[in-house]
């Protein structure tokens, strides 16, 4: 048997396309292997959860048994990780937070145990870990920023923009598009002071797009800075543009420095009508508008909006809001929330 190299011959026409999608469905069958491991997974320690539970209330078992079902399980399965007993510890708390088992099996099974300790350690009641369970199952989070949008209070600020979709935009797509706005906006990510003029903020935004679309949040696509509308030989720009992909139509945010004036609306108005004319196509909605500010009064923009026949929204931006020293500890890097989302790294996280 020789040991030469296996001389290759050049590949066939189609052989490119053929490979890559080969390479796409392996990939794919990895993920669904791993996801079906962690499936199997999550749904044990619940069981084991559950057993403890239930062992402790109808047999007076005491604290002390976890210490020695961890020991007996560790020696048992020595190559298995998870059995500490600060874990079964979990895996009863667990299984005490969602004692729906058809629960636990169609939703809950499909994120990875260390989310399901972030939703555990970070949030007091079942409402709001549901709410973040779906959240972080709809839009694929990490755990890295599951905490994140935890720990900067996501469900609190979605929805609560003040807008005229209800009146000028029809239902269902009103209730997506005010759900798609947030107030405020915690821009702490730019590490900029509340002394920072617009234009070093946008500069900020666009360097750190990512996690400036995270904030945004789903659906929401990069178009471009300071783009440029030409009207009537009059040249306009945009402070930011962006499409959104489930709206199905442009998104203009403009940025103030200061405390929100109804006049700022004229402007946005203007630029609302522009990129309707001159950038969207016939498949696309009317073009909606996000004016971001320092500070508003919540009536005078309510009352500002009320005779505006476009759909735009007024929200508030926070930039560097201190939070409790336990929380920032906590706070994943810049960084690391950046890499994730780009996709440069694939990790399993293990039980």
């Amino acid at each position: 048997m020789s040991d030469s190299p296996i001389s290759l011959t050049p590949p066939p026409e189609g052989y490119a396309d053929w490979l890559a999608d080969l390479k796409s469905r392996i990939h794919t069958a990895q993920q669904r292997a791993t996801l079906g491991v962690n499936r199997e997974l999550v749904l044990l320690y619940w069981q084991i959860g559950r057993d403890i539970l239930e062992r402790q209330a109808n047999q007076g078992w005491g604290a002390k048994v976890i210490e020695r079902l961890a020991h007996d399980l560790r020696t048992a399965f020595p190559a298995m990780k998870g059995f500490s007993p600060r874990n079964l510890k979990y895996m009863r708390a667990f299984a005490g937070a969602w004692p729906d088992a058809e629960f636990v099996q169609g939703v809950l099974a499909q994120l990875p145990w260390y989310h399901q300790l972030a939703l555990l350690d970070k949030l007091p009641d079942p409402a709001t870990r549901r709410w973040y369970a779906a959240k972080a199952i709809e839009h694929n989070w990490s755990r890295n920023i599951l905490v994140m949008q935890i720990e900067t209070r996501l469900r609190e600020r979605s929805g609560k923009a003040v807008t005229n979709f209800e009146a000028r935009l029809p239902s269902p797509p009103s209730d997506l598009a005010r759900e798609s706005l947030k107030d405020p906006y915690r821009f702490d990510f730019l590490g900029l002071t509340d002394a920072a003029q617009e234009r070093e903020i946008e500069n900020a935004l666009v360097k750190h797009v990512t996690e400036f679309l995270l904030e945004l949040g789903a659906g929401f696509a990069f178009v471009g800075r300071q783009v440029l509308l030409d009207v009537g030989g009059d040249e306009f720009f945009i402070d930011l543009l962006f499409y959104h992909l489930k709206l199905r139509c442009y998104v203009v945010i403009e940025l103030k420095g200061g405390k929100f004036k109804p006049e700022h609306l004229g402007q946005l108005g203007f630029y609302l009508t522009a990129v309707d004319r001159q950038v969207k196509s016939e498949q696309d909605n009317p073009t909606i508008g996000l004016l971001l500010c320092k500070s508003k009064n919540k009536i005078v923009a309510e009352y500002a909006l009320g005779d505006k026949t476009q759909p735009m929204g007024i929200a508030e931006y926070k930039l560097l809001e201190s939070l409790p020293a336990e929380l920032q500890t906590s706070l994943p890097s810049i960084e690391q929330i950046e890499r994730e989302l780009a996709g440069d790294a694939l990790s399993t996280e293990e039980g």
